[in-house]
């Protein structure tokens, strides 16, 4: 039997943790899934106050298209409408 002393199990933990870093190991363990996003289309009700500045900003610059969908900004009257 093996006497787990603090060197070995730091050892055997590198390796282990040094596996997961090796190419096609790591993706083999992902399920078939896929990065894309669910929505391509993102509409975001907002009420035109100062606190809607960086969603504006971030559609006018284009933001989102680094994430692959594509953000609509809707302005909106009340709280009630947005939700």
């Amino acid at each position: 039997m093996v006497e787990w002393t603090r060197r070995r199990f730091l050892q055997a933990s590198a390796l282990a943790g040094g596996t997961l870093m090796v190419p096609g190991l790591m993706q083999s363990a992902w399920a078939a899934g896929s990065d894309k996003p669910e929505l391509e289309t993102v509409r975001v009700g907002f009420i035109p106050l100062t606190d809607c500045a960086p969603l504006a900003i971030a559609a006018w610059k284009g933001f989102d298209k680094k994430y692959g969908f594509t953000l609509v900004p809707s302005k909106e009257a009340s709280w009630a409408a947005v939700r």
